[in-house]
């Protein structure tokens, strides 16, 4: 059942509004802010995360434990799909980097630097910088929004996917220091494994010798970042050269998109062959 999931996850992605339907966040960031603002609760940021995130994805799994048995598990069908898209990234990646590809394809820096904070949130002192950083954030988002929650769904279900996305949320919108720390620090702990399986998809798919010189460094390093680690691999994987102003430095941004969509391929065709293995 999870492979058809996540084939029908992606199908809805592509040719369905209900993603924007069912990523409603507003009741739930309520919750955050006000239990923070709780003076019982304010100095306890892992209690905070057990109500926000334990609770729920509790909640998930004794609600799927009784859906299971019945019908052979259809009833729970649609739950696990709704549960997959909600945990998906928020936003239209590729939408949210059209401004920026307009404006750097006319090789008007400024715009470029505009749109970049009001869209991405990304500043830089140069021209060539904020490129790099656009490119690092495709690669980010592109990881933290899909490979990351279809891994955790496929190995262990729902439950471990709806968990990274609560995480993920709670340190994006957390207004307590210490509880987007924690957040953080747990969220980090899901992003080791993935990342790195993202990372030799990306040796099998681009270039295995400089994705291995990268990972021959870091496969063990506790402390890189899955956010750093997935720019490093990405850029050498894909052989992106030196940042330029204009349609080449477009092409840049064309041609990560095309690593994602090889290593997409290559997970799916992973999942689809340890499905049908016996």
């Amino acid at each position: 059942m999870s492979f058809l999931v996540l084939l029908l996850a992606v199908w809805i992605e592509k040719f369905s509004a209900l993603r924007h339907r069912v990523q409603r966040d507003g009741g739930w960031l309520r919750e955050l802010n006000k239990l923070e603002a709780s003076p019982r609760l304010a100095s306890h940021p892992w209690l905070v995360l057990v109500i926000l995130v334990l609770l729920p994805v509790a909640l998930l799994g004794l609600l799927l434990i009784v859906l299971d048995p019945v019908a052979y598990g259809l009833l729970a069908l649609p739950v696990h799909l709704l549960v997959v898209i909600y945990s998906l990234g928020r936003g239209d990646l590729l939408a949210g980097l059209g401004p920026f590809r307009d404006a750097w394809r006319r090789e008007d820096l400024q715009a470029a630097t505009h749109v970049a904070n009001r869209d991405l949130g990304i500043t830089a002192d140069s021209g060539e910088q904020l490129l790099e950083r656009v490119q690092g954030h495709l690669l980010w988002e592109a990881y933290q929004s899909f490979f990351a929650v279809i891994f955790w769904y496929f190995l262990l279900g729902p439950v471990a996917a709806l968990s990274y996305r609560l995480l993920a949320l709670a340190e994006a919108h957390s207004r307590n220091r210490a509880v987007a720390e924690r957040a953080a620090q747990l969220r980090h702990a899901f992003d080791w494994i993935p990342v790195r399986l993202l990372a030799a998809s990306f040796a099998l798919v681009g270039n295995f010798v400089a994705v291995s010189r990268v990972m021959l460094h870091e496969l063990l390093n506790w402390d890189i970042s899955a956010a750093q680690l997935i720019e490093k691999v990405g850029l050498v994987a894909g052989e992106i050269p030196a940042p330029v102003v204009g349609p080449d430095g477009i092409n840049s941004l064309d041609r990560i998109w095309e690593l994602l969509l090889r290593a997409a391929v290559l997970w799916y065709a992973g999942f689809a062959l340890w499905t049908v293995l016996p």
